[in-house]
């Protein structure tokens, strides 16, 4: 059975994997949210809208949200990934609607007009993936596997196939290693 997520869904999953990848770890060195212009620059890629003008509190709130979605990406069991997902969205303030905005078809939203980006954050990226966990999918929630890198993924492929975050990088580099050492054993 292959299971399909709502565009919302699927967006509001990229958007945590991208704020999750924020904090540093072996494949990224640095905090890549560290300024407000790198909050700024997050919420304009990631497609937010009406969002008003950002301020360092919501800096710092944003990013206290980065090790608690982290989590649910290493958690051992579906109960864990629950209990961390409900601890989440139980700190946002949820109001669902209806909406058909920028000529999307008609979709939830799951937090208010006006809310927090962190509350939006908290309340969409939590809900998708309590949507995930529900659907007996928390598999799909991964760390990279290339050697030096434990980047967050989020793998939709229809088979589950996904080990690296990116192809282009960590798949090519351990492809290009792996095709060295076997013309390197090969003699050639």
């Amino acid at each position: 059975m292959t299971v399909t997520f709502s565009h919302d869904t699927e967006h509001a999953l990229g958007t945590l994997v991208r704020l999750v990848n924020t904090l540093p770890g072996p494949n990224n060195q640095v905090d890549t949210l560290e300024t407000l212009e790198e909050l700024e620059k997050f919420v304009h890629e990631q497609e937010f809208s009406a969002v008003g003008n950002l301020t360092e509190s919501d800096l710092e709130d944003v990013r206290a949200l980065r090790p608690l979605f982290s989590r649910v990406f290493t958690t051992g069991s579906d109960a864990e990934a629950a209990a961390m997902v409900n601890a989440i969205v139980a700190s946002g303030t949820t109001t669902p609607r209806l909406t058909n905005h920028d000529g999307h078809p008609w979709h939830i939203h799951y937090s208010r007009d006006g809310s927090t980006l962190t509350c939006r954050i908290t309340v969409e990226c939590g809900i998708a993936l309590a949507q995930v966990i529900s659907a007996g999918e928390r598999e799909r929630l991964r760390r990279c596997e290339a050697p030096d890198c434990d980047d967050a993924l989020i793998d939709l492929s229809r088979n589950r196939s996904k080990r690296y975050c990116d192809a282009r990088t960590c798949g090519n580099r351990l492809h290009v290693a792996a095709y060295r050492e076997r013309r390197k054993a090969s003699g050639e």
